[in-house]
């Protein structure tokens, strides 16, 4: 799969202030990398410095085969860009926002026009599209923005808190035009977000961060060893059974047995090929089943360990 972002021992400071530490890592074609990570984790200022707007102070990128340090306004023409705040003109409508944002990029009027219409649509704005944006709710404004970053057709989209104070129904709108877009066209996205929902349910990668630092990156799957060897199982039992914890003994793939009482216990297995097993030696040893329900190590326990053992390392 092609790479279309590079980051090598990337560092930034403001000042005396050092916002990025050896930061590396890589997006690839069509996925959607999540930054996560508390405010000042240097989650704003990686985009920045991605679409060229400074120089980093040390370390290497590469955004869609150019090098943002002298090649920024390249690689602006080919992205895309969501920030926290909606950047519209209030006193105009829809339509003239992204009328005048697609000819700021170049785009002639033959071209722009039915651009425009297609995102206004999209984006279920087009009843709207002759008001002014000063009388849109938050959520369209939202949406107006995101249409404005589309207005290109960007190879690469950054979205920064593209659902920051929206409520659930309009941040639920929002997730599922993201989703649509990067599935429709393949783009690639990197999206900065508080929200661990929003980024279990959207990302492919999740890269964590804390303090300018890159504490882990890849897959849930892949996150999850990091905070938990395996995972864990409830086994409820229709009647007590005093020997079932007896009873799993030896059995390959247990890491350990925990809460054991005469109508259920708690235990961790390597992997949920172990479960099917563990049904099959308590059923021999005369143990009735209620229920088997295992639990996998969530995004947000993943999230708040690596930072709590991050802050651990740095405090004195």
């Amino acid at each position: 799969m092609e790479t279309v972002i590079s980051v090598e021992h990337l560092s930034h400071s403001y000042g005396d202030h050092p916002a990025l530490r050896d930061l590396s890592f890589d997006v690839r074609q069509g996925e959607v990398l999540g930054l996560l990570g508390p405010n000042g984790a240097g989650k704003t200022t990686t985009i920045r410095l991605l679409n060229g707007l400074f120089p980093p102070s040390a370390g290497r990128m590469q955004v869609l085969g150019l090098d943002p340090i002298h090649q920024g306004d390249q690689v602006r023409r080919q992205t895309g860009v969501l920030t926290e705040t909606p950047a519209l003109y209030e006193r105009l409508t829809a339509l003239q926002n992204l009328d005048f944002f697609a000819a700021m990029a170049g785009m002639e009027p033959a071209e722009r026009r039915p651009r425009i219409h297609e995102l206004l649509a999209l984006f279920e704005l087009e009843p709207r599209a002759g008001d002014r944006v000063e009388t849109y709710s938050k959520g369209m404004k939202q949406r107006l923005a995101l249409a404005r970053a589309l207005l290109t057709q960007p190879l690469l989209l950054f979205l920064d808190e593209p659902t920051s104070g929206l409520d659930p129904e309009t941040a639920q709108q929002v997730h599922e035009l993201i989703g649509r877009t990067q599935r429709r066209n393949g783009r690639s996205v990197v999206l900065c977000t508080h929200n661990l929902f929003e980024a279990e349910r959207l990302c492919d990668r999740l890269a964590i961060l804390n303090h300018g630092r890159l504490l882990a990156l890849g897959s849930l799957p892949e996150l999850r060893p990091l905070v938990s060897p395996g995972l864990w199982v409830d086994v409820q039992l229709w009647q007590p059974f005093a020997g079932a914890a007896s009873a799993l003994e030896g059995l390959p793939g247990i890491l350990q047995v925990a809460k054991a009482q005469a109508d259920g216990f708690h235990l961790q297995v390597q992997q949920e090929a172990v479960i099917p097993q563990v049904a099959a030696r308590l059923v021999a040893a005369g143990a009735q089943i209620l229920a088997l329900q295992p639990h996998q190590v969530t995004l947000e326990e993943i999230y708040f360990k690596l930072q709590h053992q991050d802050e651990e390392e740095v405090t004195p």
